[in-house]
């Protein structure tokens, strides 16, 4: 199996360039996830990984042996596509082995393959029925298992579970993560727009904005270190709260001071040689809590409460902000919209952004 080598990647149509220099290095038997809003390029930068577009500029090497001129059938890469993509005249068993008798493998490798993904993907009761007879799960199930029988270098995944509804979300995004325990040294990158798909199936995330390459890195760190205000605000749900500030510090301390009112200490790197600047301060709904009279970071009148049981999300219409502030809080709330109410913040886990957006923890 093998690693992949992004350097320089470009893409354009006529004159508008539209990826800008993707530099991504995958190592063999990871599982990479794109994300990043709709036409942000992570559907292209996929075709042009499978070969089904052209690279305009630089170089995709796929273990050490650059590809950008070889046909998608020839660089050992399967895709795995939304639409699911079956004959719908094959049975599940003829449209596993399809590729392979395209191939001209031996009928005895069919079989052994076949039987094995049918074994992997729980597709052993179905293998005689045609995809008219199964269900959507179940169809993108047969999708990954024709991907498996061509025993490809790479498993390239396009939003796969868009077209399937929340349950059977849920079931398929559990048999790909099995699929991934029983092939760990199989290199596979997916693509989707669902945060929950991205935080739990990833050994890395690539955030990518407008051919831009954001952030790479874990789940984890992109949640509590994200590199700019794009990736806050795109990692989390609800959206992590930004508001204005300054930076007011004295000494090794730094004071922060919000535009509509409120302040907070947040550990900062020379605090001194900030002193003054514009800043935006954030905070995770989930960090919040409500508090009262001068305990609270900020105030305002509640404008919708969601109560969703486990939590309630509160949103708060502050003074001199434009977004309203979303605390979610544990449990049920008694409060209704109109109300006042207080907030605050767990003060280790804010995050400060300068003007131009970027983490002061990575500046």
């Amino acid at each position: 199996m093998s690693g992949l080598n992004l350097t320089g990647i470009k893409k354009s149509y006529g004159s508008t360039e539209v990826m800008h220099g993707i530099d991504l290095d995958i190592r063999e038997g990871e599982f990479v996830v794109f994300v990043g809003p709709s036409g942000c390029g992570k559907s292209t930068l996929l075709r042009m990984i499978a070969g089904l577009e052209s690279i305009t500029d630089g170089e995709l090497q796929i273990d050490g042996n650059r590809v950008n001129e070889i046909p998608p059938s020839q660089r050992g890469i399967a895709m795995v596509f939304q639409s699911y993509a079956l004959y719908p005249h094959m049975t599940v068993y003829d449209n596993m082995a399809f590729g392979m008798r395209i191939a001209k493998a031996s009928k005895e490798e069919i079989e052994e393959r076949v039987q094995n993904a049918a074994d992997i993907l729980q597709l052993g009761p179905y293998l005689d029925r045609l995809p008219k007879a199964l269900s959507g799960g179940q169809r993108q199930r047969v999708a990954i298992g024709r991907a498996i029988c061509r025993d490809p270098q790479v498993f390239l995944f396009d939003e796969p579970l868009s077209n399937l509804d929340a349950a059977l979300r849920v079931a398929t995004r559990i048999e790909i993560a099995k699929l991934k325990e029983s092939m760990p040294s199989t290199t596979m990158i997916y693509v989707t727009h669902d945060q929950v798909e991205a935080m739990t199936l990833a050994d890395r995330i690539v955030v990518l904005s407008a051919g831009y390459l954001e952030q790479v890195g874990a789940p984890i760190e992109l949640y509590e270190r994200p590199a700019n205000l794009f990736v806050a605000r795109f990692i989390g749900s609800p959206a992590m709260n930004i508001v204005s500030a300054t930076v007011e510090a004295t000494g090794d301390k730094s004071e922060i001071k919000l535009a509509g009112g409120g302040s907070a200490s947040v550990p900062i790197k020379s605090p001194a040689a900030l002193k003054g600047q514009k800043a935006h301060l954030g905070f995770r709904p989930e960090d919040m809590s409500v508090a009262s009279g001068n305990q609270a970071l900020v105030e305002g009148e509640i404008t919708l409460v969601e109560a969703l049981g486990e939590v309630t999300n509160l949103y708060v219409n502050v003074d001199g902000d434009e977004e309203p502030i979303v605390a979610k809080v544990p449990g049920t709330y008694d409060v209704k919209r109109g109300d006042r109410i207080g907030l605050t913040a767990d003060v280790e886990k804010m995050h400060l952004f300068n003007e131009e957006g970027q983490s002061f923890l990575y500046l």
